[in-house]
């Protein structure tokens, strides 16, 4: 038998090793923007094109390379960051692996601008799918520029499994900022397609983050803090009331480093235990400081998992120091020490009872027969009858039998109608079977009964399904209700080209809605939502059409229409009359699917007679 094991051709290889280092776009830039701040950039630009698929290019201002240098960077396992193993431990940069440029190199075409400050020439290199095209000598600013072109141009396969270029196009942006919020000292620009996405001066860590998200979070930001010997943390988290129905503003740093760690997490979300709903997560800013020594970054391929040294004291610490600052600023209830103390009641003594207090009522009291008053000095002869009050009604005398029968004789009416109701719904069957009005229970469910049993009905998401079909049946879409002021929402920029992609969607949903720069103006909302707030519709109906947005199944109207009629849908907790509840069965029976939701969760659930006896045999 022949030998079966061979090497790999290089440029194989490199594909290979592009695989681990290079995902989608996002990871292009991540490598690219993090090279540039080791290179000690005061000023680093991104430009972006589809997503990044067709281009990425990160322009800086740092050191430059020599041609020597600008070559050797495209070869596998060069770096200038480390020397020996030990030096893996005691990492002061970003990137340090030695093969992200060959990897990206190895999928994509590159060019590559650079130019030391001190050189007269800089140095142009071209590289096409890991072979160098050419490499001369060019005017051109200090820095360097790299230019990443055509994205897995030789590799189809990959490219077929990227995303839509929204999708890509948050990617790198999450990347992006992941870099701007850990250095603010740094003056950082981002372009799309174009446009202009972030212009962000160098400025403070709390500036960065209201450059980034928008002026409102100037107020929704408490500062957290703590130093201990060994971890320091510093941070802003936002307050409760501000919390997010997708993790999406959950960021944790370590020595200037971007890092996922659920552990973590967790510590931040008992912190805000009893202060976030349900389903809703706290926006925060993290940083940690720790010794080099007690951390290692080589957990994950791109570095963002990490392990610590101390992890539970770590834990710990940021538990404390989160409730710390949410109890410091007002915004988690707190004890007060300095209550009222003239209502504390004195504790018992030892075997000393407390005796119930005693009503004393004259049974023979009638408020209609005259009495004498008390004669006062200040009395007048003005009242008819002198010291004497009557009502008119001096004659009725009172009668206790009556009196103290009046409550017994009550009970045994209620006790006599109950039981003829407990008949009646037991023997009689023709009295069940007529009686269909409807029942709501817990304010969440509705109870019908039907030939056979009966059936319960979740009424929000029957009502879910009720709009749905509606709107995409285009019965409510043209009709608008016109706002009497026009109201403007503040739309975050990472937020902005999903916006645009879906404005006409929603204007076909019935809103008439329309993009200023940085604002979106309300002029008018679908008429079923018409009374609700604009503003928080449409926040509740982006929040909801962004954990749908990598959901394939459906398009973007019918992600639109879903939800817009989450959002419109009557919630748990509403209490329905039975005319409601009659109405709210008839649209459900008259709907396209009247057992699911649109997306495949159950409505209703039927009860058989036959079950229902099982239950009681």
């Amino acid at each position: 038998m022949s030998d079966v094991i061979k090497l790999l051709p290089s440029h194989i290889a490199n594909q290979i090793a592009a695989g681990e280092v290079v995902q989608r776009p996002a990871s292009v830039v991540k490598e690219l923007i993090e090279n540039s701040i080791d290179a000690g950039a005061s000023k680093v630009q991104l430009v972006a094109k589809d997503g990044g698929k067709t281009l990425v290019q990160v322009t800086d201002n740092g050191s430059g390379m020599s041609e020597i240098d600008a070559r050797m960077s495209f070869e596998r396992h060069a770096t200038s960051k480390i020397s020996t193993a030990d030096d893996l431990f005691q990492l002061q940069t970003k990137g340090f692996r030695g093969e992200a440029l060959a990897s990206i190199a190895a999928i994509a075409h590159v060019t590559m601008k650079t130019k030391r400050h001190d050189a007269e020439l800089g140095t142009e290199l071209i590289n096409e799918g890991t072979k160098i095209a050419s490499q001369e000598a060019v005017m051109c600013p200090d820095g360097t520029t790299i230019a990443v072109k055509n994205l897995f141009f030789n590799v189809p396969a990959r490219r077929n499994f990227l995303g839509k270029n929204t999708t890509e196009y948050r990617k790198v942006l999450d990347e992006f900022m992941r870099v701007a919020l850990v250095h603010p000292e740094i003056h950082m620009t981002f372009h799309h397609d174009g446009e202009e996405i972030y212009n962000l001066p160098k400025c403070n860590t709390r500036q960065r983050i209201v450059q980034l998200f928008g002026n409102a979070y100037n107020e929704r930001l408490v500062p957290v803090n703590e130093e201990t010997d060994i971890v320091k943390i510093t941070g802003f988290v936002c307050k409760p009331e501000f919390s997010k129905s997708k993790p999406d503003q959950s960021f944790l740093f370590v020595n200037n480093r971007f890092f996922k760690d659920r552990y973590l997490s967790h510590a931040i979300s008992t912190a805000f235990e009893g202060l976030v709903p349900t389903g809703k997560y706290p926006a925060y800013f993290i940083y940690f400081d720790v010794p080099t020594q007690s951390l290692d970054v080589n957990v994950h391929p791109t570095k963002t998992e990490v392990k610590f040294e101390e992890n539970q004291a770590i834990y710990a610490f940021l538990r404390s120091a989160v409730k710390q600052a949410l109890g410091q600023f007002n915004v988690a209830p707190t004890l007060d020490f300095d209550q009222e103390m003239s209502f504390n009641v004195a504790p018992l003594k030892k075997g000393e009872t407390v005796n119930p207090p005693e009503i004393k009522v004259n049974p023979d009291y009638n408020p209609f027969v005259s009495t004498e008053l008390p004669k006062t000095s200040g009395s007048t002869s003005s009242n008819s009858g002198g010291g004497m009050r009557s009502n008119g009604f001096s004659d009725i005398k009172p009668n206790r039998k009556d009196w103290e029968n009046f409550y017994g004789d009550l009970e045994d009416d209620q006790e006599e109608q109950h039981t003829e109701v407990t008949i009646s719904s037991s023997l009689d069957e023709d009295l069940v079977v007529e009686r269909k009005k409807p029942v709501q229970i817990n304010e969440k469910y509705i109870l019908s009964t039907v030939k056979n049993g009966f059936i319960l009905i979740d009424q929000y998401r029957a009502h879910v399904r009720i709009l749905y079909d509606q709107l995409i049946n285009a019965q409510v879409s043209n009709e608008v209700q016109q706002l009497l002021f026009e109201e403007r929402m503040e739309l975050e920029a990472m937020d902005l080209p999903i916006w645009k992609e879906i404005l006409d969607d929603l204007n076909a949903l019935g809103f008439d809605l329309e993009i200023e720069q940085n604002e979106l103006l309300i002029k008018g909302q679908p008429l079923a939502a018409k009374d609700m707030n604009p503003q928080q519709l449409l926040t509740e109906l982006f929040e909801s059409y962004k954990l749908s947005e990598s959901d394939e199944e459906l398009d973007i109207s019918h992600k639109l229409a879903l939800s817009l009629a989450s959002g419109m849908a009557i919630k748990g907790g509403n209490v329905l009359n039975s005319d409601e509840m009659e109405h709210l069965i008839n649209e459900l029976f008259a709907s396209s699917a009247p057992q699911y939701t649109p997306r495949g969760k159950k409505i209703i659930e039927t009860f058989t007679m036959e079950e229902i006896i099982k239950r009681f045999s």
